[in-house]
């Protein structure tokens, strides 16, 4: 299982790197560059992104909860009785379904969320800001191992 774990510790992390990326480049470089053009351009611009960067966004959600599932299920047996890490990763696990919402959001076409496309500056913000928060959760659950004062097996005695 060992190829299998780096596999899907790279897919997730190099997942994360492109579509955090991309989103970043998007807000702090592309929808400032593109804002200096003229509206008939911005817009067939923006229509051309959006088509190209979906694909990635789907494709990175999937990823995602493929290699994040995986990793779950393939760190809970040493964390069994470690409240504090289930805490930290119900936290990230719940800002990334969140993320993968807003991002999905600004690529779909769902009127419902026209109002998330229109904002899309401020979007974007809120995105990058919840996944410097993941990233953060993630890192510290990662380096903090597992303490070694956690009971790795409960038991229930059948007489109580």
């Amino acid at each position: 299982m060992e190829i299998l774990d780096v596999i899907s510790r790279i897919t997730h992390v190099g997942t994360a790197i492109v579509l955090i990326g991309g989103s970043a480049f998007t807000a702090l470089v592309l929808m400032p560059a593109a804002s200096q053009i003229p509206d008939e351009s911005h817009q067939t611009l923006r229509a051309a992104v959006a088509e190209r960067w979906k694909r990635f966004v789907h494709a990175g959600i999937l990823l995602f909860l493929i290699s994040g599932f995986y990793n779950y299920v393939r760190a809970i047996e040493d964390h069994r009785g470690d409240g504090i890490y289930h805490a930290l990763i119900g936290t990230k696990m719940l800002l990334a379904f969140v993320i993968m919402f807003l991002a999905a959001a600004l690529v779909g076409r769902s009127a419902a969320l026209q109002k998330l496309r229109q904002q899309r500056g401020r979007t974007l913000t809120i995105m990058l800001t919840l996944a410097a928060a993941v990233v953060a959760i993630g890192g510290y659950a990662k380096v903090r191992g597992v303490p070694v004062d956690v009971p790795q097996e409960i038991t229930v005695d059948a007489e109580e």
